[in-house]
């Protein structure tokens, strides 16, 4: 089918949930994909963050074929050979203790508040109080369905379906003396992205993060983090907050899971998971054998990457930082491992530079109005971070000498913006 024909199609029969960019992609290997008219991509976006590993990678389409052929669902009312293997590597590696297997991140974000206000109502020892409240943080997003919207801290994803699910306060991201105000009793749990992936590649401080973490331990809260387009490799350690020294309650992770297959995890530890029991909670399609046993072939590969990922990561970061130097329309250089962000001094320029790299066949993408965000596969080379950097490179001076005018520079222009490793 021809790019104009599946387009007419999508405009008439599906939800206008997405302004699409006009390219039909057919194929893709490696770190590169082909449109319908033959043209190659390099990519650094890997469908945000999902396709860590590149596309087609072998060993993951050999476990899809092998697996494919034997067994793709069974209800979880029945084991299969792979959900207890898997949960065994992602326990080893995140310090935590069970799993739950679902098919999304928005879902595994449901269930981890769904474990904080459980497990507050079997433990609250604060007298007749209730112990219902859950402190978010600004700017943040979690997903799309209601118990994510309501802790996703942009009113823009949120206003279209309020009333939401009651009992959510928003505190300033990375504000130790917000925090330390709204905390209180009948907090049940405090909700962070060790990265803010969506919100602009935004670190949470060490600081603001040991705070929660001693918050939360004090007062039988529990510590919710959302890692699931910063885990899972992307920052050069299993998880982002094995940057900080600190340990959460509940960790939710998804995207690069099942490489492009729908599956999520909930990971807790032992005293959270004794909370529930049959019946609580489940799902029909989470954690099948087809997507559990490419889970567990990612995270083979992904362990051999980690260094890999250190490396690139430095690499790339310092060479947005020597562009920062020559551009003035860059505010900010940000980020973590292949989890970097370039922040442009106008929405804008921001939406003309990703168009333009994307005319140069370079994905990328803008996301908070102002920042082109990269989630580059874990298996880019220098020559990859090398082609992107000199495209921005030329892409930002063509649009400065057009269009650039005096700016003003924010007071904080620095901030404390990446995990130290």
């Amino acid at each position: 089918m021809s790019l104009a024909s599946v387009s007419r199609m999508e405009a008439k029969l599906l939800l206008p949930t997405y302004e699409r960019q006009p390219i039909l992609f057919v194929r893709g290997r490696g770190v590169y994909l082909w449109d319908s008219q033959g043209k190659r991509y390099l990519d650094f976006l890997s469908g945000i963050g999902v396709n860590a590993l590149g596309h087609n990678h072998p060993a993951i389409q050999a476990t899809i074929k092998r697996q494919a052929g034997r067994l793709i669902h069974v209800s979880n009312l029945f084991f299969h050979e792979y959900q207890a293997t898997l949960a065994e590597m992602l326990t080893e590696i995140s310090g935590l203790d069970r799993a739950f297997f679902c098919n999304s991140g928005t879902e595994a974000w449901e269930g981890a508040l769904k474990l904080a206000r459980a497990y507050a109502r079997a433990n609250n020892k604060n007298g007749s109080k209730s112990k219902t409240r859950i402190l978010a943080m600004e700017n943040s997003f979690h997903g799309r369905t209601f118990g994510a919207l309501a802790t996703t801290g942009q009113p823009k994803y949120r206003a279209p379906f309020v009333p939401l699910v009651p009992g959510v306060s928003f505190v300033k991201f990375n504000d130790l003396d917000d925090l330390q105000r709204q905390f209180d009793s009948s907090v049940c749990a405090v909700c962070i992205e060790t990265i803010q992936g969506e919100g602009g590649i935004c670190p949470v401080n060490k600081e603001f993060l040991e705070l929660a973490s001693r918050l939360t331990k004090k007062s039988g809260a529990l510590l919710l983090l959302d890692e699931i387009q910063c885990g899972l490799g992307r920052t050069g350690r299993h998880f982002a907050y094995q940057h900080y020294g600190v340990l959460p309650d509940v960790v939710t992770v998804a995207k690069p899971l099942a490489c492009g297959l729908p599956l999520g995890a909930i990971l807790t530890t032992e005293r959270v998971a004794s909370c529930i029991h049959p019946g609580m909670h489940g799902t029909t399609f989470g954690g099948g054998p087809l997507a559990c046993a490419v889970a567990i072939e990612f995270l083979r590969e992904e362990k051999k990457l980690l260094k890999h990922v250190r490396a690139l990561g430095e690499y790339f970061h310092a060479a947005l930082e020597a562009l920062d130097k020559k551009h003035k329309s860059i505010l900010d250089v940000r980020g973590a491992g292949l989890m970097q962000a370039v922040e442009l001094d106008s929405p804008d320029l921001a939406k003309a530079i990703a168009r333009q790299l994307l005319e140069k066949g370079i994905i990328i993408n803008r996301t908070h109005e102002t920042v082109l965000r990269f989630l580059p596969p874990y298996v880019i080379q220098k020559k990859h971070v090398d082609q992107l950097v000199q495209a921005l490179d030329a892409a930002l001076h063509k649009n400065e000498q057009s269009t650039h005018k005096e700016k003003n520079f924010p007071t904080q222009r620095r901030k404390e913006i990446h995990a130290h490793a």
